[in-house]
């Protein structure tokens, strides 16, 4: 096959000619359509998904057999009936005319191919492969991969001229290979990145070295930018024409105030998607080996902010949740551990239902500290506890392993390794 010259074609409202009534050609027609073609399709009889296009008024089909008059205003041509006679008279017709003709039947015969093709966005990648569409697709598949994981760089390289928009994305509970397909590949897009302390900042490391990086990470009772100066940077730099993309550990919607960020951002007339991650209200349990559901043992699980008092009503609901056989799962509550386990007791839970504190999850330096509600703030200070931090109340935290805590792996990293089996 000699090389061939690639070309994107704009077709919109420009009539496309099909010839052939099968499934093949039911492809291409829909193909033609998601381009913007005036469709005409010429066939004595058709499957059923083109009757479905003609009755929904997507395309006209011309019943009977293809005459030279059907290429009459047309700007390309589609052959599919899988007669090689047919099939070499549409073709002759359209070479006639100086029309490109894309035969479906032999691709060594035809002097236009349509590629594989991969959109993202508005992006579009074609392939072709010498004749060979499984070549082609395989190809094709790889290339979409590195696109919708984030791979390949997909960040505009010439300025917006219109709006930008806000993406928010929840980065996972600390493991920076947590964070989802779709988050990497917002970060991959973006040109500003707007961060939080506990999102997974090794990620910043893979962007572009032009990329704006807007740190406004909060440590207990220290918040240097305040949430309203967060809303407006987003806001502020969509409406430059940037993307940007508002990193936050775990789900910016569980306690992330993800939803005053989008309100704000719909507010001021900015696009903004969410890209959920993985909480690590369940996520840092299970990395210590914590089911916050176990069938016989928890049966229902809530998930708290430590962060704000609880009255007596609150303590009196979670005491009688823990006596049915619930779990708490308390987020940013290290400071307030003393207070919620003296609470929870002094309104009817358990004095030694199990609690585990889970620091730093999910991340190398991962630590779980074991006690009970009786005693779980006297063991925390002995230990040392921090925050970050995730407590799990209930029966289930008797589950806890130290598998995977820094000490774990430390110890069985400095045992010999075994010998073959």
């Amino acid at each position: 096959m000699s090389p061939t010259y690639p070309l994107h074609l704009d077709l919109e409202g420009r009539r496309a000619v099909v010839v052939g009534g099968g499934p093949v050609a039911a492809r291409r027609a829909r193909g033609l359509l998601e381009a913007g073609a005036d469709v005409l399709l010429v066939a004595p009889q058709a499957c059923e998904e083109v009757t479905a296009l003609d009755d929904a008024g997507e395309i006209t089909w011309r019943r009977g057999r293809f005459c030279a008059a059907d290429l009459d205003g047309a700007w390309l041509v589609h052959t599919a009936t899988g007669v090689p006679r047919t099939d070499d008279a549409v073709a002759a017709e359209a070479s006639a005319r100086r029309l490109w003709c894309v035969r479906a039947d032999d691709a060594t015969r035809s002097r236009a191919w349509t590629p594989a093709v991969v959109r993202h966005d508005d992006v579009v990648v074609s392939v072709t492969a010498g004749g060979d569409p499984r070549r082609a697709a395989a190809v094709r598949d790889g290339v979409r991969l590195g696109l919708t994981s984030g791979a390949l760089p997909l960040r505009r390289r010439r300025p917006s001229t219109g709006l930008g928009r806000v993406t928010l994305v929840g980065g996972g509970p600390g493991d920076a290979s947590l964070i989802t397909l779709a988050g990497r590949r917002a970060l991959a897009e973006a040109d500003v990145v707007v961060v939080d302390r506990l999102a997974p900042r090794d990620l910043l490391a893979e962007l572009d070295a032009d990329v704006e990086v807007v740190d406004v990470g909060k440590a207990p009772d220290h918040h240097p930018v305040p949430q309203r100066e967060i809303e407006r940077v987003l806001v502020d730099r969509a409406l430059r024409g940037l993307r940007v993309v508002r990193l936050k550990g775990g789900d910016g919607y569980v306690f992330g105030r993800g939803g005053e960020e989008l309100a704000a951002c719909r507010a001021a007339g900015v696009r903004c998607d969410v890209v959920p991650g993985i909480t690590s209200a369940l996520a840092v349990p299970a990395a210590a080996g914590i089911p916050v559901t176990h069938r016989g043992v928890a049966r229902s699980v809530t998930v708290m902010t430590g962060h704000d008092a609880l009255g007596g009503d609150e303590l009196l609901d979670l005491a009688a949740q823990t006596r049915r056989g619930g779990t708490l799962v308390v987020l940013m509550g290290v400071s307030r551990l003393a207070e919620l386990a003296d609470g929870l007791v002094a309104h009817g839970a358990d004095p030694q239902l199990p609690v585990a504190v889970v620091e730093s999850g999910c991340t190398p330096q991962q630590r779980t500290t074991t006690a009970t509600l009786a005693d779980a703030a006297a063991v925390a200070r002995r230990r040392g506890v921090q925050a970050p931090a995730v407590l799990v109340i209930g029966a289930v935290a008797a589950m806890a392993h130290p598998s995977g805590d820094r000490e774990a792996r430390a110890a069985a990293g400095a045992r010999p390794a075994s010998a073959p089996q």
